[in-house]
């Protein structure tokens, strides 16, 4: 058997599975994260190896599988992090996570010295202040006594992995996520590295997804109650590996969406995306030789999740589903409401880390169903821009599978399906999308089945989405009045705080 864990923003979602990637059971291991003005996002690390031992535990004890069973364990993770490690491979402070924007002025210094234009062709993304790199160079110029010790820098999945077999590395997928790959070449692009002034030492080795890192250390098997003889697979980014467990393996596959606390809409391809407008990326897929072109919205899911917190007294998951489908009733952007989902800045289609949310169009009349239904529209508005920037550069989008958290709703489905244009799927693994992706890497990687082809078996269609014509058409014209109303807040968004 095989164990995968998907090491997220709000937990780690970790699932056991049988050796040809089939689920048996899942747990979800909740840790907290702390978000602050200036752009802060940061977890404790430490927080994620806890949940990996509690979750592995809890599996075994759920599913009442001999722990000597399981023979492979693998790890998803989010991205774009700065895990910043000492000589002994501990934190020397909170990792900065995906979400942070601190580092803008890393960013500028580094648009600088190598230009956006030459940039987005050689890392497959713009010099950003999500991406790691800028983020490593802000502990240094901001933290000279942490700094000091920081020997190792990696990401969220890579430090899981140190501590469970003792050996530091990253994968391609990973990398590819940093603004320090060069995407063609499958390096460390060293001209970046060294325009950022920092040495190539702190970089970890690349190696395939797929590859068997070693077995666990006698610490790690002690803490989790595994066999000491666990074969540990590096696993990837949670982007590619959400692919892999929407069963986007291979170009002839049709694009998915993934419904998480960030969301995104990808698909896999023998070559990057190109967009003039660079609103969209590409990352190294975790099958070999292929790439995923993807954009990202910071607050997908999150702005949902938001809106609840807000307007329910009880924001659980019993009263999200209620104030859902209460906006199943309600109408938004039809009456003029818009909502700009813009709550940890932006990446695609616009990366701009100063963007904020907004509720455009108001009124005393507007009710919890009416805002709620401004959100969802607002992210399925945004990701049809994303869209159009990828049929722009050339790709098919003509259906999407969804998966993730939000996945679950059939009103959001619906709201997207219209938007888009096109039918949305609904797939039978849903919130463990990413852990059987992952699952599908190692079962590859240990060799018990053949090929990434056997993620498209894993997963069926359960429920699909047809768009309405007249719906659609409809959207169409007011996704129009929602970037109008994002073009017009741009040059107020640096200007809105005003300090003393």
């Amino acid at each position: 058997m095989i164990i995968a864990h998907d090491l997220g923003t709000t937990g780690n979602k970790a699932s056991l599975h049988e050796d040809d990637g089939r689920l048996v059971t899942a747990v979800t291991v909740s840790y907290g994260a702390r978000f602050a003005d200036g752009g802060i996002a940061e977890q404790d690390p430490s927080d994620w190896w806890n949940a990996v031992v509690a979750a592995t535990r809890a599996l075994i004890a759920r599913s009442n599988v001999d722990p000597a069973q399981v023979t492979g364990l693998t790890v998803s993770g989010q991205m774009m992090g700065a895990v910043l490690l000492d000589d002994a491979w501990e934190p020397v402070r909170p990792a900065i996570i995906w979400a942070d924007t601190r580092s803008t002025a890393q960013t500028a210094a580094l648009e600088s010295a190598i230009g956006q234009a030459a940039a987005y062709p050689l890392l497959g993304h713009r010099l950003n202040p999500t991406y790691s790199l800028p983020k490593i160079m802000w502990v240094r110029d901001n933290e000279p006594d942490v700094w000091s010790r920081v020997r190792h820098v990696c990401v969220a999945k890579d430090f899981i992995v140190q501590r469970l077999t003792g050996r530091l590395l990253t994968d391609h997928s990973d990398a590819s996520a940093t603004n320090a790959y060069d995407l063609e070449r499958g390096v460390w692009a060293e001209e970046v590295i060294g325009a950022a002034g920092l040495p190539l030492s702190l970089f970890p080795e690349i190696l395939e997804s797929t590859a068997i890192v070693g077995e666990l250390t006698d610490d790690a098997a002690s803490a989790t109650g595994l066999p000491r003889s666990t074969r540990v697979v590096l696993g990837g980014g949670d982007g590619p590996i959400a692919a892999v467990g929407a069963g986007v393996v291979g170009p002839e596959d049709q694009a998915y969406v993934c419904l998480g606390t960030s969301s995104w809409i990808s698909f896999a391809s023998e070559r990057p995306a190109v967009d003039d407008l660079m609103r969209v990326f590409t990352f190294r897929h975790v099958v070999p030789g292929l790439f995923v072109p993807t954009a990202t919205m910071q607050a997908g899911g999150a702005a949902v999740q938001w809106i609840n917190e807000i307007l329910s007294p009880d924001p659980s998951s019993a009263s999200l589903s209620a104030l859902v489908a209460d906006a199943d009733t309600a109408s938004a952007s039809e009456g003029g409401l818009f909502f700009l989902p813009y709550l940890m800045g932006e990446r695609s289609p616009h990366f701009n880390p100063d963007a904020a949310g907004a509720f455009v169009g108001l009124n005393r009349h507007h009710t919890r169903a009416s805002m709620t239904r401004a959100v969802l529209e607002g992210v399925a508005f945004n990701l049809l821009t994303c869209i159009d920037a990828f049929r722009e550069s050339g790709a098919t989008v003509d259906r999407i599978d969804a998966i993730g958290g939000g996945a679950s709703s059939s009103v959001w489905l619906q709201i997207m399906a219209d938007v888009w244009g096109v039918p949305v799927r609904r797939r039978t693994v849903v919130e463990e999308g990413n852990s059987l992706g992952a699952a599908v890497t190692a079962a590859v990687g240990l060799g018990l089945v053949d090929d990434f082809g056997a993620a498209r078996d894993l997963s069926e269609v359960t429920a699909e989405f047809t768009p309405d014509a007249g719906r659609h058409t409809s959207y169409r014209d007011r996704s129009l009045v929602f970037r109008d109303a994002y073009d017009r807040l741009e040059p107020w968004y640096p200007t809105r705080t005003v300090r003393s």
